[in-house]
């Protein structure tokens, strides 16, 4: 059966790009969701013209939170941070339920530059050592739930796994990859665009002890210390083998899809698709909250913000410039 003649059979029209795509396989106990990034994530890097490397790993950020934040069942945020002493010192990236996504990175270009010269502007160096902290809000009637990872020479996937170790308990794999494309229209230069690709998988059988993961090695434990080995589960076996043949020029290749991918990792045992989340490049500056902003100042602060006059605020997500005479604030 044909990618297209499944999607007939449920019902559903592809995808495409800037949406998510929920997945499951049944017979492995195994739920996830598939992301192609296109415009969306192309508007949001090109609007900061970042140097390569930071787009990168910004773009990598993107596609994990996307995959992340579609996950939540309430009206709320899903927050990416990192905090690190590496050459790309921090990345923000905001998910607001049901579709907005917008991030911004802070940097040292001249690091960045060094880094590149190096062949050492990987996503792990770039970020180096520090903390990852993934948040969810759920409005101010509610409290808020953080997990805190560490950055220690991994990448992204890497540290995904990690969170899901130690914070959700779930048996997770993530495959995340970014790519340029370059487009030329006759008479003008070439152009880059940006694209990134990333699949979700996780084990959720109904009996919880299948979940059950190996003990880590006791190490230099003394050598009557108890060290249980428990064999992985084999649907799960099965999935993550599945997952680590995915390869990173097929998850920004322009003309894959969702489907076709889900298709080829699973048509042997069966992947049933949901409809579609939609993606917006979307930030949450406004006129009004930027007014509210600066009369939340003091007076002498906002004197200090003021030259000539007029006050300039830049919003570091979206790169939207608002101007106001000093007095209306």
């Amino acid at each position: 059966m044909s990618v297209q003649d499944e999607l007939t059979r449920q019902g559903l029209e592809p995808a495409g790009r800037d949406a998510v795509l929920p997945f499951a396989v049944e017979p492995l106990d195994t739920r996830g969701r598939a992301v192609l990034l296109g415009p969306v994530l192309d508007q949001i890097l090109q609007r900061h013209a970042y140097p390569e490397p930071v787009s990168r790993l910004l773009g990598e950020a993107a596609t994990l939170v996307t995959l992340l934040g579609t996950s939540l069942k309430f009206d709320g945020r899903f927050t990416l941070q990192t905090t690190s002493d590496g050459p790309v010192s921090m990345l923000v990236v905001d998910f607001d339920t049901p579709d907005g996504l917008r991030a911004c990175a802070q940097f040292d270009a001249e690091a960045v530059a060094a880094a590149q010269a190096r062949g050492e502007a990987d996503p792990a160096s770039l970020l180096g050592k520090g903390t990852l902290a993934m948040t969810i809000d759920q409005g101010a009637a509610m409290n808020r739930y953080q997990g805190i990872v560490a950055l220690d020479g991994k990448s992204l996937e890497e540290v995904a796994h990690q969170y899901f170790a130690q914070s959700e308990q779930i048996p997770t794999v993530v495959r995340l990859a970014v790519g340029e494309v370059f487009t030329r229209e006759p008479g003008a230069a070439p152009r880059r665009s940006w694209i990134a690709g990333g699949i979700l998988a996780q084990f959720l059988p109904e009996a919880p002890e299948r979940m059950r993961k190996p003990d880590l090695h006791p190490g230099d434990a003394p050598e009557d210390a108890e060290f249980h080995e428990v064999d992985e589960d084999d649907a799960w076996r099965e999935t993550r083998a599945l997952m680590e043949t995915v390869r990173d020029d097929e998850l920004s290749d322009p003309d894959m899809t969702a489907e076709r991918m889900l298709f080829r990792l699973f048509h042997e045992r069966g992947v049933r698709i949901f409809a579609p989340q939609p993606i917006a490049d979307r930030c949450r500056c406004s006129d009004t909250r930027i007014r509210a902003m600066l009369k939340g100042f003091s007076q002498e602060e906002r004197d200090d913000m003021t030259v000539d006059g007029r006050i300039e605020v830049t919003c570091r997500f979206c790169n939207t410039h608002y101007h106001y005479d000093a007095d209306e604030v």
